[in-house]
């Protein structure tokens, strides 16, 4: 479902006289579908910057990355929002969403832009937002003004609504309490099951070996120095 080839990536300080720093090559790595793989290594090693690529938001340098048939390294901006209405999901760390729109209509929006009807996307925006502990009387208002916890479920609710083929999950659990923990690992292994293709970032130990089947250090990705 996944599959990165030869991937590098660099950045170029402006800034600086417009240097070139690289920061990864050569990565490899294939995820199947309902696999769930788990990105590891030290603070700065490329963990997020991989994902970014894959996701999108960062352009590599050279090599692929198939998420389904589109080669996101090639893909033209158009594809790729088509991708991720589609195909690929992606829960962050940080809920970033429009203000005074209601919790309810930030968790349906990606079920409206895929064509599900308004009542049935509220519907079952609803029924993840109350899986998730989220109280009813805050449905209706804006999740900007919830606590860091709570924005974290709103996210997970928005990013589980609809059933994309392949998702991003960095640090899923980071700010929940064990009940909520609990609720995503077993909504992970729901998808798993489901066939759904997922990459990581897990610093919770337990958590990896709950719900990933390997783990892949990104610090194998550091461009080599010369000697």
């Amino acid at each position: 479902m996944m599959e990165i080839s030869n991937l590098s990536k660099t950045f170029t300080l402006h800034n600086q006289d417009a240097a070139v720093i690289p920061v990864m090559e050569g990565a490899n790595l294939t995820v199947a579908a309902g696999e769930c793989v788990a990105l590891t290594g030290e603070s700065g090693a490329g963990k997020s910057t991989l994902m970014r690529m894959i996701y999108g938001n960062y352009l590599a340098a050279s090599g692929h990355i198939m998420v389904g048939d589109l080669d996101v390294a090639r893909a033209s901006p158009r594809e790729i929002l088509t991708l991720r209405r589609h195909v690929l999901g992606y829960v962050s760390q940080f809920l970033r969403v429009v203000p005074r729109v209601p919790t309810l209509d930030v968790v349906a929006d990606p079920l409206l832009a895929v064509g599900t009807s308004r009542q049935e996307a509220r519907a079952r925006a609803g029924a993840f937002l109350e899986r998730l502990n989220v109280p009813q009387r805050l449905w209706q208002l804006s999740p900007t003004t919830f606590s860091g916890g709570e924005q974290q479920r709103v996210n997970i609710a928005r990013g589980f609504a609809h059933a994309y083929p392949a998702m991003l999950l960095d640090e899923p659990t980071a700010s929940l309490d064990p009940v909520n923990r609990e609720t995503v690992l077993q909504m992970i292994l729901e998808a798993k099951q489901r066939g759904v293709a997922i990459i990581g970032i897990f610093h919770d130990a337990q958590a990896r070996r709950q719900v990933c089947d390997r783990e892949v250090d990104v610090g194998a990705f550091a461009p080599r120095v010369p000697a």
